[in-house]
């Protein structure tokens, strides 16, 4: 019986009353076109919104900093692009970010040029916001979706129904769903403006590389997403416990971690390589990408540092080099659970719960952490959307929330407002018959979460009706970040537990083996 190879059959839903029955009985490839699509049209709708600084001199938002990037980078010489000087203030917008996001603002300001010169000529399109040059921008992010982000989502639910057999057709689609239309990731790049499809759907990729058992493709795709943005490394942990797990189960574990090692120097050598010629040249462009003279955390973000800054004065107790230490200690110990348990055990689901896991460390606890840095611990709860929905929910409802008052700011409210309609009417959608999950937990947690859910709706009305106190001017964004906190402390803890009971299943089916 143990020996017998499952079958890989995935169970085709009847039309009883199912919403999703019309679309994913023309096989798995046309339910993603379809989910696709309106994504796209999603998107689309989006962007037709303001965006980050619109018409706000001197510096204006995302959007200029991204402009600006197309700019410098195909206006000047590689090796200038990270360098301060006469054409390249870097306190302007100056790059802060891996030689892969160089490289790809500069193909999209190839792009530009072509078709409107004068939006990133060098110096004299500074604040540049005609609607041709908008409309351009926005087609960029757009593009970017569709070549990297889909394709990457795409493969991870081919390799991901691969390894889940007996998902039913309809739980698949309503993941193709929850992934592609994340309302948070759709009001960050198509909203405020930025390209964290590329990075995600890199890593996404990596993930479903990982499934597939294409270790190899996996470090060279992860290597590409650090190389594109830094916080990329929110998920290194995982990859690094997940596949030094698996190389020590095999027969030659130094030859294995070798390969591994060698693919992952070979990649980041290819895309570094204008910058590997001198010490110097490389640690101009480490210096943009660790911005510790900003302090350990920036605006109201809900993490540990910023939501215990109200009661701890953390910048005036500690230097900036004592607080580096510190949170690299605070991080590093929080995630270190997670990568122990993976490197005992490694299985794909456990390396799911590992990526959420340490992307939670990360953004509690790491220096300089953004509002937006939620789109992280965001990605592996989608892709484990249907083993923990009710996570995966909540992170979504409270992240949105987190960046609440980032996207007031942006003038995104009625996006935000569309897109947490649509989130929930989705999530919400019936797949099969037995949602038994999602009824018993209302029923032991109703009054908990009614009252949770209360408090984010009143607050939202609160910080867009009232005007705060003079004497406490960000004491709306304050709470907002305070109860966003708790809630992502709560699913840290919760994430963590549920990877050590897989070691204990684990263990269970292993001694039930040894008695047959």
């Amino acid at each position: 019986m143990g020996n017998k190879k499952e079958r890989k059959v995935i169970i085709v839903d009847q039309n009883d009353n199912n919403p999703w029955w019309w679309l994913v009985n023309k096989g798995l490839g046309a339910s993603f076109l379809c989910i696709s699509l309106f994504a796209l049209l999603v998107r689309l709708a989006v962007s037709l919104h303001p965006y980050s600084g619109a018409g706000n001199p001197p510096k204006f938002g995302d959007f200029e900093a991204q402009r600006h990037w197309m700019e410098i980078t195909i206006n000047l010489p590689v090796k200038e692009w990270y360098r301060n000087s006469t054409a390249n203030d870097l306190s302007y917008w100056g790059l802060d970010y891996p030689p892969l996001t160089a490289y790809q603002s500069y193909v999209h300001g190839i792009f530009l040029k072509s078709f409107l010169p004068e939006s990133v000529s060098l110096f004299t399109s500074r604040g540049y916001e005609s609607y041709l040059g908008k409309l351009l921008m926005r087609w960029t992010v757009l593009s970017s979706d569709v070549l990297v982000f889909l394709p990457a989502v795409f493969y991870f639910v081919i390799s991901y129904s691969a390894s889940r057999p007996h998902r039913h057709k309809s739980e698949i689609a309503w993941l193709m769903a929850m992934i592609l239309l994340n309302p948070c990731l759709i009001l960050i790049d198509h909203g405020h403006f930025q390209f964290n499809c590329i990075s995600l759907g890199l890593t996404i990729g990596a993930v479903a590389a990982i499934i597939s058992s294409r270790e190899l493709v996996a470090c060279a795709l992860f290597t590409l997403a650090l190389s594109h943005k830094q916080m990329s490394a929110y998920f290194a942990p995982a990859f690094f416990s997940h596949l030094l797990g698996r190389c020590l189960r095999r027969r030659n574990p130094f030859l294995e971690v070798s390969k591994l090692a060698l693919i992952v120097m070979g990649t980041f050598a290819l895309v570094w390589w204008p910058y590997l010629h001198s010490k110097e040249a490389f640690l101009e462009v480490l210096a943009r990408l660790a911005p510790f003279e900003r302090g350990i955390y920036e605006d109201y973000v809900a993490n540990f540092w910023c939501t215990t800054s109200v009661l701890i004065k953390w910048k005036k107790l500690f230097n900036t080099s004592s607080l580096k230490l510190i949170s690299l200690a605070a991080t590093l110990s929080t995630c270190l659970p997670s990568m122990i348990q993976q490197i005992k055990d490694p299985s794909n689901k456990g390396f799911l719960y590992a990526l959420l896991n340490s992307s939670f460390s990360f953004y509690l606890f790491s220096f300089q952490v953004h509002e937006k840095s939620i789109l992280l611990p965001l990605l592996p709860a989608s892709l484990l959307a249907l083993e923990e929905p009710l996570v995966f929910r909540w992170l979504i409802h409270f992240g949105l929330f987190s960046m609440f008052p980032l996207l007031c700011r942006d003038q995104l409210v009625l996006a935000y407002i569309a897109l947490f309609s649509l989130f929930y009417l989705l999530f919400y959608a019936p797949r099969k018959k037995d949602s038994g999950k999602i009824r018993s937990f209302f029923t032991l947690k109703l009054l908990i979460t009614t009252l949770l859910v209360f408090c984010s709706f009143v607050l939202h009305i609160v910080y867009l009706a009232m005007n705060p106190p003079k004497r406490y001017p960000f004491l709306f964004e304050a709470i907002i970040m305070l109860v966003s906190f708790t809630q992502f402390v709560w699913l840290a803890l919760y994430t963590n537990k549920k990877q050590w009971m897989l070691q204990k299943q684990s263990t269970w089916v292993e001694k039930e083996k040894k008695l047959l």
